[in-house]
């Protein structure tokens, strides 16, 4: 099926508002709205494509215009190309020189409109700022208070809360200190083995990523109580771990090594347990259940007990796991969240991953050469623009990269970019 080349915009006044027009009901997903534009005309140039339908459509003309999200879309009927640009300056008053209604909308109440499902994609490009700023490992609350402060003065509007030294206790407490103290000035985005419940969104790590995608979940579905376990965990009797959700002791968190994300505390396994992907288990430390400890076979020493494992679990060290028994969180057993969902990807197929678990956004990384690792491969400009037109969704660019690095990361189809040292106040290159 040809693929029909779509030039669409993003059209904001200066007062933030953005333009949407509604379809004809007559045409293809009439009724519904969507962001203005046209088809592109064979041998014409995507820019001068957009000028002309935005003349002809609105009767505008754009002087300032920059790609931000290119979406490949297949309907039952036809297959699309959306490939929507972001116009920030244009002359003359926007009508609906076609007879169609148009309407400016503040960015916050797109989402109460019905879009074609291919537009869905651009609502929250729309919507998404150019920076998203990770806040710096092991930073105090009145350091990292003072950096939001200044950062706020100097635009940044969203925020990745990043402290792995923290259990998640103590994690929680200084997310709620700070969410308490700027408000709604930034977007939240929060780390951990669960969404948040206070609002926030979450971004999940890599391995995370690969067990929610494993287990099946789907953003908008319920999500087991407990934490995935590190990818390479087998299912036993067709159970996945990732839906188990063992209690974790939040004071022991953070556990790991090879430069893989930390995983939960508990108590350790036995000493034979294997490692998987370099975490070693027998530092991850669940939770025991101290009036049923004493559980062991085969000569082996009793291991910490908790509640039975799925019927069939397959003994390790000739210790069966049905009689181990970790303790559950059983309050927030299939909790539905819809909440802002953003990603890490490295390649391809984490991209395919994301978009499949319903990503709202991700991070693609490493760009470029990092202080943290100078000598680590990384993916260059070339190799992020031929993974960004694979991904059906907006992507910030990671590793090595500063705010004077925001014209050629959207200029290569990317939302913006993300950073901790890049973008710190302090840090950050103007």
């Amino acid at each position: 099926m040809r693929r029909i080349h779509v030039m669409a915009a993003v059209i904001r006044r200066a007062d933030g508002c953005i333009l949407i027009a509604k379809r004809p009901d007559a045409a293809h997903q009439g009724g519904l709205w969507e962001f203005p534009g046209g088809k592109l005309e064979a041998g014409e140039p995507r820019l001068a494509g957009l000028t002309r339908e935005l003349s002809e459509e609105l009767g505008i003309q754009v002087t300032c215009a920059h790609p931000l999200i290119d979406i490949r879309h297949d309907y039952p009927d036809k297959s699309i190309r959306l490939d929507v640009w972001s116009v920030s300056v244009f002359t003359g008053v926007a009508h609906g020189a076609e007879g169609q209604q148009v309407r400016w909308v503040e960015p916050q109440e797109l989402g109460q409109y019905a879009f074609p499902a291919a537009n869905r994609p651009i609502v929250a490009a729309a919507t998404l700022p150019r920076r998203y700023l990770i806040t710096p490992d092991g930073t105090d609350a009145e350091c990292l208070m003072a950096g939001l402060e200044i950062a706020s003065g100097l635009g940044v509007r969203m925020v990745q809360l990043r402290q792995t030294g923290l259990s998640q206790l103590e994690y929680d407490r200084l997310a709620e200190a700070l969410m308490d103290r700027f408000g709604d000035v930034f977007v939240w985005i929060l780390k951990g083995e669960q969404p948040p419940l206070n609002g926030a969104g979450w971004h999940v790590t890599g391995r995370q990523l690969r067990a929610l995608h494993g287990a099946g979940w789907c953003k908008g579905g319920p999500i087991a109580a407990g934490p995935p376990l590190p990818q390479g965990l087998e299912s036993t009797a067709g159970v996945e771990y990732a839906q188990s959700g063992w209690e974790r002791r939040p004071e022991s968190d953070e556990v790991g090594e090879l430069g893989l994300e930390p995983i939960a505390a508990g108590p350790p396994l036995p000493q034979s347990s294997e490692s998987t992907a370099g975490v070693e288990y027998a530092q991850s430390g669940w939770e025991r259940r101290p009036e049923s400890d004493e559980v062991g076979e085969l000569g082996l020493e009793p291991i910490a007990a908790g509640p039975p494992l799925p019927q069939g679990s397959e003994s390790t060290a000739g210790v069966e796991y049905a009689q181990s028994g970790w303790e559950r969180r059983p309050e927030s057993d299939g909790v539905v969240w819809n909440g802002l969902l953003a990603a890490s990807c490295h390649d391809a197929e984490e991209l395919q991953m994301a978009a499949e678990i319903g990503a709202d956004f991700v991070t693609l990384s490493p760009v470029l050469p990092t202080q943290s690792h100078p000598g680590a491969p990384h993916l260059g400009w070339s190799r992020a623009a031929e993974l960004i037109e694979l991904a059906n969704m907006p992507v910030y660019l990671l590793g090595g990269l500063n705010a004077n690095d925001l014209d050629q990361a959207q200029a290569i189809g990317a939302q913006g970019v993300a950073g901790i040292s890049g973008l710190w106040p302090g840090n950050a290159s103007s």
